[in-house]
Order: structure tokens, then sequence, then C-alpha cells
């Protein structure tokens, strides 16, 4: 009886903790599934990345969900660790990319031209590549003339496609009249000259495009990833503060 009356009377696990590390877990497995719809680099195959994702998700979701719920101090301290790697990881991606910005221009550019090479090569490709030209109103890497990169749509005189000389759908100025969507409204567009190109489709390409997203949206795009990376480091908190929990109650035991 005593032995109980100690139980009750010493350390604890705080079910609040407890409880608000599984909910973590639930909110931050929702955070990185939105990760999911990121593109790929390289032309790298889009399905390959959802299978990443989606395994950094269950082994994140599993260690933090059934170490809180059982109590269990392996499975918190492999949830830090991950969790303190993945932050580590971002903040190094975060440095590097501020001191190598004119490098990874290029692979942007590198990247855009990779893939519209392989644009009729995977479904996938293409619609996120089609997203892309009609979010930020662009057309290629630096301009409609990097289509002829592709074998459908560039100009040589053997090109038998009847797409040539043309550009996808996505890179056509939206008529707000329209109900249909016109896939063929780009076909012969870059036959004319560059002012009447203006006038049927977007004639800037979509890294100088980018660019200038990223700096009108900042403020925005920093709030996310300092907000990602506070809701890492409470996840980790919470982590710890549990295992210390256990612990006591452990050591009273």
């Amino acid at each position: 009886m005593s032995r109980k009356q100690h139980h009750f009377k010493g350390a604890e696990v705080s079910c609040c903790v407890k409880y608000f590390l599984f909910g973590f877990n639930i909110i931050f497995w929702g955070v990185l599934s939105n990760i999911s719809s990121i593109t790929d680099l390289g032309g790298f195959d889009p399905v390959w990345l959802f299978i990443v994702v989606g395994g950094v998700m269950f082994i994140l979701g599993f260690a933090g969900c059934i170490g809180a719920l059982r109590e269990n101090t392996f499975l918190l301290k492999f949830f830090s660790v991950f969790l303190g790697l993945i932050f580590f990881l971002e903040l190094t991606a975060g440095i590097l990319a501020f001191v190598f910005k004119d490098w990874i221009k290029d692979q942007l550019n590198f990247f855009i031209n990779n893939n519209v090479k392989a644009y009729r090569d995977d479904i996938d490709l293409q619609n996120l590549i089609d997203f892309a030209q009609e979010y930020w109103s662009c057309c290629g890497a630096h301009g409609p003339n990097d289509w002829n990169l592709n074998i459908y749509f560039n100009c040589t005189d053997f090109n038998p496609s009847r797409e040539r000389c043309g550009v996808p759908f996505s890179c056509c100025v939206k008529d707000p009249a329209e109900d249909v969507l016109n896939t063929q409204c780009g076909y012969d567009v870059r036959l004319q000259g560059e002012l009447d190109q203006q006038k049927y489709i977007y004639t800037k390409g979509c890294v100088g495009q980018f660019e200038k997203w990223l700096q009108d949206n900042l403020i925005v795009v920093a709030g996310i990833f300092v907000g990602i990376a506070l809701l890492q480091i409470f996840g980790i908190c919470l982590a710890q503060n549990l295992v210390s929990d256990i612990r006591a109650v452990k050591a009273n035991w």
C-alpha cells in the first residue's frame, strides 16, 4: 500500500505532454504530406519523391505517436534525434542556398531545361511543369524558345510533330471569357514575331518569374520556414520532457 502511495505522490508522467506530443505528430504529419507537392530535381521521377516523403512521414509518425502513447523512451529518443537531424539539414540547406545563390539559379535553370526535354515522357512531370508555368505565368526556363529542347516542340525542318514551333497550353495567356481549356492554343505560336507572341503566350522565363515571386513573398516564405523550424524545436522539447518524466517515474519504482 505504501508503494502505491509513493507512486501517486511521486513523479508522474504528464498526460498533457503525452497527448500533446501525440497531437503534435498528427499536425507535423500533415505538414510533411504537403511537402510531397514539391517537384523533383533534374528530371527525377516525382513518384520517388512521394515514396521518400511517405517513408519519413511513417517513421516520424510511428516513433512519435507510439513512443508517446506507450511511454517508450527509445522511440521518443529516436523521434527527437530524427527530428533534430531534419532541422539541421533544413538549416544547412537554407544557409547554403543563401551563400550559393548563383549556383542555385544555375541548378534551377538546369532543372527546368532537363524537364522540358522530358515533358512528354512522364505524365506526373508534365502536370508539374504545366502547374509551374501557369502559376508563375512563364514559359520555359528563360523564354518560349527553350521548348526547342523538346523533340515535339522544336522548330527543326524534319520535326513531323503537329506541335512543331509551338509551346504547351500552360504557356498560353488565359482568356477570361473561355470556359473550356484550349489545349491547342500554343500551336505554331513561335513562328510569329516576339511582339505578336506576347498576345498569346507568356514570354518571360520561369527562372526570372520564380525569383520575382520569391522577392515579392519573401516575408511569407521566411515566416513559413521559421514556423516549421519552431514546430520542430517544440516537438523535440516535448519528446525530451516526456522522456524525463518517464525516467523520473521509473526511478521512483
